[in-house]
């Protein structure tokens, strides 16, 4: 296993936002004291503008520099151009090892999935998921696919990659929720599976197998992750009931559909989030 990270991600924060240092902080810290698990450390690597420019408009880089805050819950902080651009960074860093034959996590903030082509919103400033699905196809990838497990809709990803050919979006949460979006399907490559809060865990799992089987219908030869940990029990996001054992076997799924997965941390809020982490690379692993 290959993570890529970088301790600097954690120094931006705001007293009280739940888009806390932490987050990271005591998953490496997990991470690095475990045995189970072997893993070897990257760090993000520099990042082609064209790049981002496939899914975000200038306009948009140019307002990340602007110091304002985005809205209620998406704050402005010194240098967070320079932080979203490390995030992206390690994710295209993980994507071509992947596409070398690692099994790879992005660990990093801030996340990615709600920001759109214009506008940062719900903790996030650039849409890693997409920048790495665009970029994918941009090197050969014929079909690649995005798998939003996260328990807020991934309304970014979807916006940015609708009816993108050679893409597909599949987004499982929690509706009602922020931010309120993918009720339904769009497109004809963006498929929703929102399911109401308190959820049966059995039935949760249950949406997300079947989502997964219509994934293994578009035949990716590429999956990006976008791998949220709030629809956790003890999440105080939202209202969901997956367990440690939920996130392990999400793990051993992907692992069973035998292409190149890049992993990248969207939310997940919990004290737990080290030990939910570290369940899913171990399914993702094999273990």
């Amino acid at each position: 296993m290959k993570i890529f990270t970088d301790e600097r991600c954690t120094t931006y924060f705001r007293l009280g936002h739940p888009e806390r240092p932490e987050r990271i902080a005591t998953t490496l810290k997990k991470l690095k004291s475990q045995t189970a698990l072997p893993i070897a450390w990257g760090a993000p690597g520099p990042v082609d503008e064209q790049a981002i420019l496939r899914a975000h408009a200038r306009e948009h880089l140019e307002r990340l520099r602007e110091p304002r805050d985005f809205d209620a819950d998406t704050p402005f902080y010194e240098d967070i151009d320079r932080y979203a651009r490390a995030s992206v960074g390690a994710a295209l860093a993980a994507l071509h090892a992947a596409r070398a034959g690692d099994s790879v996590f992005s660990l990093m903030r801030p996340p990615g999935h709600h920001a759109t082509r214009q506008r940062a919103m719900g903790f996030c400033y650039l849409n890693n998921p997409a920048i790495t699905a665009l970029a994918a196809v941009a090197a050969g990838e014929k079909r690649v696919a995005v798998y939003d497990f996260d328990v807020h809709h991934g309304n970014g990803t979807e916006a940015i990659l609708l009816n993108q050919p050679n893409t597909a979006v599949y987004s499982i949460h929690q509706h009602p929720c922020y931010p309120g979006t993918g009720t339904r399907n769009v497109g004809d490559n963006c498929f929703n599976f929102p399911l109401p809060p308190q959820t049966p865990r059995g039935e949760y799992r249950h949406v997300l197998e079947s989502a997964l089987e219509h994934l293994r219908s578009f035949k990716p030869s590429l999956v990006i992750v976008s791998a949220g940990f709030d629809a956790y029990l003890h999440d105080p996001l939202a209202q969901e009931t997956l367990e440690r054992e939920d996130f392990h076997w999400l793990g051993a799924s992907l692992r069973r559909l035998g292409v190149p997965i890049v992993s990248l941390l969207e939310g997940g809020y919990s004290e737990d989030l080290p030990d939910l982490i570290l369940a899913y690379l171990t399914g993702l692993e094999g273990k």
